[in-house]
């Protein structure tokens, strides 16, 4: 597997992941409240449940790039970022070996909604982007993203493919969640490191899948063709949206 280098990628879209996604974007309230929530899990670990379960109302729940990304599914919200960030602090006040950070997030992805769960994910992508995603950490990672990756809510599915899972997913499971994101009409822009991991068997994944769905007269995404080219895009029937409109509101427990 090639790991992809991420931390500086030219055009790649900013995700809640970045350490700079919050830039511009939160309230003098806002800030102060991440900002003392930062230091309250610095100093007591056992804290960062309750912070990230407080995410949403504290600082909103607004797509990063509301333009483009009107529902805040490819690239995350402001609360995405706000738990990215708790969750780089929660690895600053742990043991460096990992072995705790592992153990709490996977309590916290476990027992949390879908907006803590997404937070959980987008700290896994903030972590590897910072390169300090210890062993213990990648294999705790690994499991969550693939239980995310068997969802069906596209937020949790997009939050599964950034950063950390170009860089640590194996190719089989990375191969089928980017094909998992076609076949629910979540465009490809979700994928983090798509030019560099995309290879020959994914091409052929796509060819078939392709295939597939023409035999059984229906639209192929035109997101096919960023994976196989050699594929056509189009068919007489209508296309197939890839940017998802699915309303974050409604998978919050904290709304």
């Amino acid at each position: 597997m090639t790991t992809p280098d991420l931390t500086d990628a030219p055009g790649r879209p900013t995700t809640a992941g970045d350490p700079g996604a919050l830039a511009g974007l939160l309230t003098d309230e806002q800030t102060a409240w991440l900002s003392t929530a930062c230091g309250d899990v610095a100093a007591d670990p056992g804290s960062a449940v309750g912070h990230l379960a407080r995410a949403g109302r504290a600082v909103g729940r607004t797509p990063l790039d509301p333009d483009l990304d009107p529902a805040g599914v490819l690239h995350g919200t402001l609360d995405d970022a706000a738990r990215a960030r708790l969750v780089v602090a929660l690895a600053g006040a742990l043991p460096a070996d990992g072995e705790s950070l592992a153990t709490r997030l996977t309590e916290t992805y476990q027992r949390g909604d879908t907006s803590e769960r997404r937070g959980v994910l987008r700290g896994l992508d903030a972590l590897a982007l910072a390169g300090a995603v210890q062993p213990a950490v990648a294999c705790a990672g690994t499991t969550l993203a693939a239980d995310a990756l068997r969802a069906n809510d596209q937020s949790l599915v997009a939050a599964a493919v950034g950063p950390f899972a170009a860089a640590h997913l194996d190719d089989h499971a990375w191969r089928h969640a980017v094909l998992k994101l076609v076949f629910m009409g979540v465009s490809l822009d979700a994928v983090a490191g798509l030019d560099e991991r995309a290879d020959d068997e994914l091409a052929r994944m796509a060819r078939d899948f392709a295939a597939e769905r023409r035999a059984a007269g229906r639209v192929v995404p035109d997101d096919v063709a960023r994976i196989a080219p050699e594929v056509p895009d189009r068919t007489d029937a209508p296309t197939l949206p890839t940017v998802p409109t699915t309303s974050l509101a409604n998978h919050s427990k904290d709304a």
